[in-house]
C-alpha cells in the first residue's frame, strides 16, 4: 500500500492558491476528498477553480494535473463568461422568482400524490449551491427557484429527486432505484444540467 505524504500546509477550501496557467493567473482551491479516485477540477461560477484531490496524492502533482489542463480551462471560463451575460436583468429576475413561488409548489404536490409521497411544507428559496433540498424529518423540501428556468422534465426530475430522499436520506442503490422507477428519464437530465445547469 503506498504511503501517503501530508500537504505541507493543509489545503484549504477557504484559502485559494494563485496558479498560473499560460499567461492567465487563476485562484485554485485544493481540496483534499477522501473518497476521490483520480484528480477532479472544476469552475465556479466566480472563476475560481476547485481541485479535488485524492488521499494519496500530493500538492505537486494536484498543481501539474491544473498546468496538463490548460485547454480545458479556457473552455470553462468562456462558459462562466457566457453564463454571466446570460443572467437576466433584475426586474425579470424578481418576476421569476414570484412565478417559482406560484408554481412549483404546487408541481410538487401533484408528483408527490401520483407516487405515493406525502409533504407536509414547501418552500422556494435563493440557493446558491443546491437544487433541492429535503427534510425527511419534517416532511419538508426547499427548492432553488431558478428550477423554473428548466425544462419541464428536467425541472420534474429534481423534484422527483427531492421526494425520493423521503423514503431514502442518502443516495445509496435503493435511493437510485427508486429514482429510475419514478423518473425513467433521469439520466437525459443529468445531462442537462452537467451542460447547462450554471447557466441559470
Amino acid at each position: 500500500m503506498p504511503f501517503a505524504l501530508p500537504f505541507r500546509e493543509k489545503p484549504a477550501a477557504d484559502r485559494p492558491r494563485p496558479v498560473r496557467v499560460g499567461g492567465r493567473v487563476h485562484l485554485v482551491r485544493f481540496v483534499r476528498v477522501r473518497r476521490a479516485r483520480r484528480y477532479v477540477m472544476r469552475m465556479k461560477p466566480d472563476g475560481t477553480l476547485r481541485v479535488a484531490v485524492p488521499p494519496f496524492g500530493s500538492l505537486g502533482d494536484a498543481a501539474a494535473f491544473v498546468q496538463s489542463q490548460r485547454e480545458w480551462i479556457e473552455r470553462e471560463r468562456a462558459r462562466v463568461l457566457r453564463a454571466a451575460a446570460a443572467q437576466p436583468p433584475r426586474d425579470e429576475i424578481a418576476a421569476l422568482r414570484r412565478r417559482a413561488k406560484r408554481e412549483l409548489p404546487p408541481r410538487l404536490l401533484v408528483l408527490a400524490r401520483e407516487h405515493g409521497f406525502t409533504v407536509e411544507r414547501v418552500s422556494v428559496r435563493n440557493q446558491r449551491t443546491l437544487w433541492g433540498s429535503c427534510c425527511r424529518r419534517k416532511a419538508s423540501i426547499s427548492l432553488n427557484w431558478r428550477l423554473i428556468r428548466m425544462p419541464d422534465e428536467v425541472r420534474d426530475y429534481i423534484l422527483l429527486h427531492e421526494l425520493a430522499h423521503l423514503r431514502h436520506a442518502s443516495h445509496s442503490r435503493q435511493y437510485w432505484r427508486l429514482v429510475a422507477s419514478i423518473c425513467p428519464w433521469y439520466r437525459d437530465a443529468h445531462r442537462w444540467l452537467r451542460r447547462h445547469g450554471s447557466l441559470l
